[in-house]
């Protein structure tokens, strides 16, 4: 068998939300806005940056307003911010409304997420309401938002299993994508949040979504590979058609962290995970990194972003989970070393 992998894709690097999510210490404000920066520089278009929703139980986000405002202020950027969007998480009515104040003052996001699980349990979980009340708040509110000149991204969560109550059907996730775009949503994540999917599946899925929708770039692919098989599943939506991904730099993040600096915090309660040290997203170096070897195009600076993964790494306090922060690159020219030169026990 043979595929068609996509000539160019887009990737969103949402460390900054999802993976500092899931961190039990505090990241700084100006870590926060160096990470963003860099990311750019680098040549990512699509920075999920924050959520407004209430830092109460998540203080990982307390510093919303500052981190929004010094990403759009940094004079470095400025000539590349109109070609990048910045995302601010708004599960609820008044996050939604806070992200629009803030766009009307200057600073508000590019685009919002709202998001709905498959799972009633989990949704619920996620979001404190049920699923027909939360369709009619964003009924409501992306209509608002459109108005107010972002773009809406609709997510569509627990499409391969929940972590509360088990499997899932694949359809519904499907026709909850309609819906969305019926709503007034720009673009729609599918999103493995806790790493039920299997590659077989993955591209199952996505296969169907292909022949619902045609075209794959407002369709964005997001993994977890809290069971090691993030890149597998990247590999089978490439398989599939997909061309557009978000990932975290070293793995990391997930359900966002119940104890911060220290103290017990909400979060949504308690850990999925049998051991939340050991689950994450896809990391954004090595799927870049392996995207680069497939001859698949990416806009990405590979070499500064393994240097900005280094870096991250110093930022959370420890090592992460990219294998090509610690290995390299594969080299893409000979080193100039002669046969001579090569110790006799590397020569066979």
């Amino acid at each position: 068998m043979s595929f068609n992998y996509p000539k160019s894709v887009t990737i969103g690097d949402i460390t900054i939300r999802d993976g500092y999510q899931h961190e039990e210490k505090f990241i700084s404000t100006e870590a926060k806005i160096w990470i963003a920066e860099q990311l750019i520089l680098a040549g990512f278009k699509h920075i999920e940056a924050t959520n407004l929703g209430n830092p109460k139980g998540m203080p990982q986000f307390r510093d919303a307003e500052e981190v929004l405002k010094g990403i759009r202020n940094t004079k470095t950027i400025q000539p590349l911010l109109s070609g990048v969007k910045l995302t601010a998480v708004t599960i609820r009515e008044k996050a939604i409304e806070r992200a629009i104040k803030a766009r009307k003052e200057g600073w508000g996001p590019d685009r919002i997420l709202v998001m709905v699980s498959t799972s009633d349990a989990h949704h619920q979980k996620n979001s404190g309401m049920s699923l027909d009340d939360y369709w009619k708040m964003c009924e409501k509110y992306i209509p608002l938002a459109r108005e107010a000149g972002m773009k809406v991204n609709g997510t569509v969560s627990t499409i391969w299993g929940c972590p509360i109550t088990g499997p899932t059907d694949m359809k519904d996730a499907i026709i909850f994508s309609k819906k969305w775009f019926d709503l007034g949503a720009t673009d729609i994540e599918h999103a493995d949040h806790d790493g039920s999917a299997s590659p077989d599946r993955v591209y199952r899925y996505y296969s169907m979504l292909m022949d619902a929708f045609g075209d794959p770039s407002k369709h964005i692919v997001h993994f977890h590979t809290t069971r090691g098989w993030g890149l597998a599943n990247v590999l089978a939506a490439l398989q599939a058609g997909m061309t557009n991904y978000e990932s975290t730099l070293g793995g990391i993040g997930g359900q966002p962290a119940n104890f911060v600096d220290g103290t017990p915090v909400t979060g949504t309660g308690e850990y999925y995970y049998k051991d939340p040290n050991l689950v994450g997203l896809v990391s954004t170096e090595d799927m870049v990194v392996m995207m680069d070897e497939m001859g698949i195009e990416t806009g990405i600076d590979i070499d500064k972003l393994l240097d900005i993964g280094k870096m991250n790494e110093k930022i959370v306090g420890r090592t992460l989970r990219s294998e090509s922060i610690k290995n390299g690159r594969i080299p893409k020219e000979l080193s100039g070393k002669k046969k001579e030169d090569v110790p006799s026990v590397l020569i066979k």
